[in-house]
């Protein structure tokens, strides 16, 4: 299979997504319904501060708790509106900001913080001047508004209808945020929606029932439960462990001086797929194969070309005294869900 494609579909009951790049898996979006979406807003109530954090825990419905990092000013009983930013650990509470965006395919409406900004992505001025003039035709509003980099190509009247949406979908969230008790507002989008709303870039798109069986997506997905990765130069093991996530890289049989190198470049391109695949976050921390510091900058340099194109937002935190390079990853997705492949 050549190409890339986008294949909508269920493993079980449960809604997922998958792209695959020349019949490879590349991504994969698992729904977790027992945590709210990242990208879900809710009325939350202040409970108490975390004194020497700055922050503050909030009360959301169903007895369910949210962290709130910067809680400075914010009183105990106060209503407030908060947006989930990513997934809770078990028995942590959810993350969430008070930076509420309304995020579509094309457009990105920003209450209180007014203006029109495009994409820097999109670097046609001619294409640039056109977007404004869709923009200024149909959006009126006090909010901001920020056309994303997918509206290049795009049709105009698509784009017009995003905004209009957004605005629309903007105005009576705000209108609910005052109230007494907590309240779920927007439910955040589900595997399909993120995937129509992401991965915008040109592929077919495959909704047909059982899809992920006839194209090979669920033997893919289900040898993700196993820590090894085959990178052609080598291998590595990625495994979570509670405090963080260990990889592992290695030769195999290759014992020739510029194996070491050979695979440890070979990880650093592997590394945000597997990573990404696997739902894994937090703190990682890889051992690569020994190799001269002088090797290290070149591995250094294509761990950065390689996270640069990825999604998800890592921080390189650079080498520790033993030898390991450490990284933060912002925690968007679930973990992988390895239960879901016992009866498959």
């Amino acid at each position: 299979m050549k190409g890339r494609m986008i294949v909508l579909d269920h493993i079980g009951e449960i809604e997922a997504a998958a792209y695959l790049v020349d019949g490879k898996l590349d991504d994969i979006l698992i729904d977790h319904e027992d945590a709210p979406h990242p990208g879900a807003i809710f009325r939350a109530i202040c409970d108490r501060p975390i004194k020497g954090q700055g922050g503050m825990m909030l009360r959301l419905p169903a007895g369910e708790t949210a962290f709130l990092r910067h809680g400075k000013g914010l009183k105990p009983g106060q209503a407030m509106l908060v947006q989930v930013t990513g997934i809770a650990e078990d028995g942590k509470a959810v993350p969430v900001t008070d930076r509420v965006l309304f995020k579509s395919r094309y457009a990105i409406v920003t209450p209180g913080k007014p203006g029109l900004n495009i994409s820097r992505q999109i670097t046609d001025e001619d294409v640039r001047d056109e977007l404004l003039a869709v923009a200024h035709e149909v959006f009126d509003s006090p909010h901001g508004l920020i056309l994303r980099s997918s509206c290049a190509g795009a049709d105009e009247a698509e784009i017009a209808d995003d905004i209009l949406a957004m605005v629309a979908l903007a105005d009576a969230v705000l209108a609910d945020a005052d109230g007494n008790e907590p309240e779920a507002l927007t439910e955040g989008d589900g595997p399909h929606l993120v995937a129509w709303r992401e991965w915008t870039g040109a592929a077919e798109v495959i909704t047909r029932a059982g899809s992920f069986a006839d194209l090979g997506v669920l033997d893919q997905v289900g040898a993700l439960s196993q820590p090894q990765v085959v990178l052609g130069e080598g291998y590595m093991y990625v495994e979570p462990t509670r405090a963080l996530v260990a990889v592992d890289v290695n030769t195999g049989n290759d014992t020739s001086p510029a194996a070491a190198l050979k695979a440890n470049l070979a990880a650093a391109r592997a590394l945000p797929r597997a990573l990404r695949l696997r739902g894994l976050a937090g703190q990682i921390s890889v051992d690569f194969v020994s190799m001269s510091k002088a090797h290290r900058k070149q591995v250094e340099q294509s761990l950065r070309a390689s996270f640069k194109a990825d999604p998800i937002e890592t921080s390189l935190v650079g080498w520790t005294p033993m030898g390991l390079f450490e990284l933060q990853r912002k925690r968007e997705r679930p973990p992988f869900p390895k239960h879901l492949f016992k009866d498959i």
